[in-house]
């Protein structure tokens, strides 16, 4: 098998250094980004930050479960989708740390956003060999957004997993088609277990599984009709079992609940789903607005999305079609028909690439993949209903980033080639300054809407401090029961590691959602449970008429944002 790795000059007798030990500056400002990425992620955890709120408790509650040996639950507490990954990689953490924490709940998120951002560099690597851009990946992905760092941090389900395993599927995509050798059967099984566990964590990541195996099969159809497709799909039922276990089990389908959650029950006009599918989704869910709103200036990545798509789409194709041996290929010299490179740029220190079809076919893959997730999200009714809330769908569009700046890139850096004439019309003598334009308006953007996000993270550790100062005092006062609002209660509850346990209501003091039914039963068996709104809510109104209309029935204590009724 001939290997196609291409070196770089060296002079007559200079010495070849060892695999690893040559960084060089663009190594060096690479990890930097890497740091920078995580150091601002761990500054906004200091912080709080985000805020947290009652479905991220309920994680929280699940994973405290688990530590204790309480219950193993297959799904977010009260709902049939949505596996509770996050749940078991954060109760380890409790059981060492000796009780709950949002900083111990949000650690495991941490780890796998530094996961993504080393397998995106890795994965920009192994598709185009270049550095300088791997930087430029990276370095955008270390910057975050409101709605980013919410995707990337909150454990409130699925979100902070779904990257790093959609990056994983594709690193291991390129591995096998490129027939790199070594560890081919565990790489197998590694990419059917991911595969398989994303359909019961959460299956927004499914256009991404089917992208990333339609290489497979375009490539390794005779591998995967012997033992590694078997492997490939044991691993993948593995991966889902508790998916499967559960639906045959209880006989419920998930998919008829994830429809459900997604608006398919609800309706929205065709003129909404477009504009916020389109026009609002793509900039909140990729990192370019401020906290919770989009100016319109932020909306230009709207209109360069499509285009990016296309573009992606085009070179990738014309680089599949083109024959193996043709010296204008994009991704370098002309290269061997078989796999260029089974040699990992991070293992022997310089810039490699796999044979250029299978790159081409990943880039391909990726862009397909973000235009059937785009397109899911603008159909949905969620995108007409809650557009700015409902960006999230849109977090694995990130795992497209390298196949969507990559010819952007190159034109930036290299300049169009001419024509066949040899000439330069307007529009290829403009190309690379319209490149290096949108290259920097990508990042100014982003870098914008992580300063603003930044700056809203004092607000929130006071916010939080003012919650730790509500649980101390229900703890101060021996109140063990209260009933509050949904936004309250599990967050409640979770603060205090189960020492409060409270129910939920409404803003008409009815019986409200509880997503864990055993707290609403302990409330309903107490004498006389407390009261808890935050201050100028509709509850606390509420609570306030009651008290005005029978003075003596209510006794009411103020703390700072919040105001807690207890009942003579």
């Amino acid at each position: 098998m001939t290997l196609g790795v291409r070196e770089q000059p060296r002079g007559a007798g200079s010495p070849r250094p060892r695999p690893g030990t040559r960084l060089g500056l663009v190594g060096w400002l690479t990890g930097l980004a890497v740091l920078a990425g995580v150091g601002y992620r761990l500054w906004l955890l200091g912080h709080a930050a985000p805020p947290t709120n009652s479905d991220e408790a309920t994680m929280g509650l699940a994973a405290l479960h688990i530590a204790r040996g309480e219950g193993f639950p297959v799904w977010f507490y009260g709902q049939q989708y949505m596996g509770t990954l996050e749940a078991y990689l954060a109760a380890p953490v409790f059981a060492l740390a000796g009780g709950p924490s949002l900083l111990g709940l949000r650690l495991p998120t941490l780890a796998l956003y530094l996961l993504f951002l080393l397998l995106v560099w890795r994965l920009t690597l192994r598709l185009t060999g270049d550095r300088w851009f791997g930087l430029l990946v990276v370095a955008l992905l270390a910057l975050g957004s409101d709605r980013v760092v919410k995707n990337q941090l909150i454990a409130g389900g699925g979100y902070p997993e779904m990257n790093a395993a959609g990056v994983a599927l594709a690193v291991l995509a390129v591995d096998l088609a490129s027939g790199r050798p070594g560890w081919r059967l565990a790489r197998w099984a590694a990419w059917g277990f991911l595969a398989g566990m994303m359909l019961w964590v959460d299956p927004l990541v499914l256009p991404y599984v089917v992208a990333t195996g339609a290489v497979l099969v375009g490539f390794c159809r005779r591998e995967l009709r012997g033992a590694a497709g078997a492997l490939l799909g044991a691993a993948a039922v593995l991966g889902a079992a508790p998916l499967l276990l559960h639906s045959l089990l209880n006989g419920r389908n998930p998919l008829h609940a994830v429809l459900a959650a997604s608006g398919a029950n609800a309706t929205a006009g065709w003129a909404d789903r477009l504009h916020g599918g389109l026009l609002i989704g793509p900039p909140l869910g990729m990192g370019f607005c401020a906290p919770g709103r989009c100016s319109t200036w932020q909306l230009w990545w709207a209109l360069a999305l499509p285009l990016l798509l296309a573009l992606g789409a085009v070179t990738a194709w014309r680089a599949l079609r083109r024959p193996p041996t043709d010296p204008a290929s994009p991704a370098g010299p002309a290269l061997p028909a078989g796999p260029a490179s089974l040699v990992d740029p991070a293992d022997r220190g310089e810039p490699v690439l796999v044979a250029p079809r299978v790159a081409a076919a990943i880039r391909l893959a990726l862009v397909l993949a973000a235009v059937v997730t785009l397109g899911a999200y603008t159909v949905s009714s969620s995108a007409g209903l809650t557009p700015v809330e409902s960006s999230r769908y849109l977090s694995c569009l990130l795992i497209s980033l390298p196949a969507l700046l990559w010819p952007v890139w190159t034109v930036a850096r290299r300049g169009p080639r001419p024509s066949a004439t040899g000439r330069r019309g307007l529009g290829r003598t403009l190309a690379r300054p319209v490149a290096l334009a949108l290259l920097a308006a990508t990042l100014g953007t982003a870098a914008q809407a992580t300063w603003r996000s930044a700056q809203t993270a004092p607000a929130t550790r006071a916010a939080e401090a003012r919650h730790a100062e509500l649980v101390s005092t229900l703890r101060q006062l021996g109140v063990r029961q209260v009933r509050a609002g949904y936004w309250t209660c599990n967050r409640l509850t979770f603060a205090s590691a189960e020492q409060v346990v409270c129910a939920v209501v409404d803003d008409a003091l009815r019986p409200g959602f509880d997503r864990y039914p055993a707290y609403r039963r302990e409330v309903d068996r107490a004498a006389a449970p407390a009261w808890v709104a935050p201050t100028g809510s509709p509850l606390a109104n509420v609570l306030d008429e009651r008290q005005r209309a029978n003075p003596g029935s209510l006794d009411l204590i103020t703390i700072d944002g919040w105001r807690i009724y207890l009942p003579q």
